[in-house]
């Protein structure tokens, strides 16, 4: 039961982030997004040459979307100027993925993409 349930969200972070990314491969080159995920807990990040050394490629977290098993409950994070993780307040949890995701897109109060 487990199995559908991860790939499922594999599949929603996968085209989630294709949706943030440019089709154009020099843009890719300075600015790219990417995701991790551990079963439990989703990293969203910007893929980015270092500013003052290009040889130096940096993955910046924005978002992270945690999992809690036993509520089946989604909770979202927003990563502040000071790096750290705050709950974002205005739609902090939810049992659906998908509405989160579309949160952080619209990043109506530029939490997420400034």
């Amino acid at each position: 039961m487990e199995k559908p349930l991860i790939s499922m969200i594999e599949v929603q972070l996968r085209n989630f982030v294709e949706s943030l990314r440019s089709a154009d491969e020099e843009i890719r080159k300075q600015l790219d997004f990417g995701y991790s995920w551990d079963g439990q807990t989703a990293l969203l990040f910007e893929i980015r040459p270092q500013w003052n050394d290009s040889t130096k490629i940096l993955e910046l977290p924005f978002a992270k979307l945690r999992f809690v098993k036993s509520s089946k409950i989604w909770k979202l994070y927003w990563m502040r100027g000071s790096g750290k993780w705050e709950a974002y307040e205005p739609q902090p949890d939810s049992t659906d993925l998908h509405e989160l995701l579309n949160e952080i897109k619209n990043d109506a109060y530029g939490c997420f993409f400034g």
